[in-house]
């Protein structure tokens, strides 16, 4: 009797020991057809995930420094230096967005500081494929920018925007709408303004994304040509929780600022 107890407990034993679950999801190795699930999924029984514990919800803070040569509002020559702050908040494909910035211009004969309009808006992304997907966005232009021009009221921008991947590149392009309720004075005639892009970019590797883009839309001010810029954009991803972007933007036409140039650091929750 005792030699079979012996002999049973030595082959639980042995039994327990061959038990091993790499990815800890609850199924055997021997067994497990997905040997890597996150430790944040949930698992069937062949340990392949059917659901996720992480949360759907993100953050991020945004903090840059941007600075151009020429005012497009007054087309006279001057340099401008402002810091933005933003604030993004991601639920699956939706996003909503908030930013602000404070500036300080300084020319020959024009000098100028606080805070250009702020913006608050939303986005939706439809995935239309593995490649393709469709971004669909609104938002309103908050009149925290003050000049004696009566553009002090509220504006409204809605925008569409395609990207489509393939391997590591991606083409992408946009159309913006955006609603000027500004009251007209003196000379000044304020109109709605519609901006097409176009631009390629390529994910260089797992941290680097580097983009060339072309734009061309209306000024607010009737009368006035057509803003056209060219940029070049980079963003680098310096870990899990830190992110870096930088900009540079050429002016085309006369409407446009010569020069724009941005360094943004961003922290993701």
């Amino acid at each position: 009797m005792k030699s079979l107890l012996f002999v049973a407990s030595l082959l639980m034993a042995v039994s327990l020991c061959a038990y091993t679950d790499s990815d800890m999801d609850g199924v055997d190795d021997s067994i497990d057809q997905c040997p890597n699930t996150p430790l944040t999924d949930l698992a069937d029984i062949s340990g392949c995930t059917k659901g996720s514990l992480a949360s759907p919800h993100h953050y991020d803070i945004i903090v840059g420094l941007n600075y151009s040569d020429s005012d497009y509002r007054s087309l006279n020559a001057m340099d401008t230096l402002a810091t933005s702050f933003q604030v993004d908040y991601y639920y699956r494909q939706l996003s909503i967005q908030a930013s602000t910035s404070f500036f300080t211009t300084d020319g020959g004969r024009y000098s100028d500081s606080g805070l250009y309009d702020s913006f608050l808006g939303a986005s939706y992304r439809l995935d239309r494929s593995d490649n393709l997907s469709i971004s669909l966005s609104a938002g309103l232009i908050l009149p925290t920018y003050h000049t004696e021009l009566n553009n002090n009221n509220m504006d409204y921008t809605a925008s569409m925007n395609l990207s489509y991947t393939l391997e590591n590149i991606n083409i992408f392009g946009g159309y913006t709408f955006t609603l000027i309720n500004d009251d007209n004075v003196d000379e000044i005639t304020y109109q709605n303004t519609n901006t097409l892009s176009v631009g390629v970019g390529s994910y260089v590797d797992n941290k680097l994304y580097m983009s060339a883009s072309y734009s061309v839309g209306d000024s607010i001010y009737k009368g006035l040509a057509d803003i056209k810029t060219a940029t070049v954009h980079g963003y680098y991803s310096i870990d899990k929780d830190r992110f870096a972007t930088v900009s540079y933007a050429h002016g085309l036409s006369d409407t446009a600022s010569d020069n724009y140039f941005s360094v943004r650091l961003g922290f993701l929750f």
